[in-house]
């Protein structure tokens, strides 16, 4: 799986990115059928100090492509809820695409 990491106002980190690529490559052995992924982490001057922290994942598998996003205190916590989203949506597609 190709994997894209992209830093928006964010020093690169070979830690959050080697966090990432475990999680995604959990991902891939569960649901085969995802080809690539674009990260992006981002920082924003939010209001609120639990926010502001923002991860985001853009999918590539057949058909449209999932995307998850959020925004929390720190990039772990970020990581981990767009983890989970993307279950819930590889869940699905995979439901439907047995269905075919």
């Amino acid at each position: 799986m190709d994997i894209n990491f992209n830093y928006v106002h964010v020093t690169a980190s070979d830690r959050l990115e080697g966090a990432t690529t475990q999680k995604l490559n959990q991902l891939k052995g569960r649901y085969d059928f995802i080809v690539g992924a674009q990260v992006y982490y981002k920082k924003e001057n939010a209001s609120n100090p639990e926010e502001g922290k923002i991860v985001e994942i853009e999918l590539s598998i057949p058909g449209p492509r999932l995307f998850a996003t959020a925004s929390q205190n720190n990039y772990d916590s970020s990581l981990q809820s767009v983890i989970d989203d993307l279950k819930r949506q590889l869940e699905k597609r995979k439901g439907k695409m047995s269905v075919r």
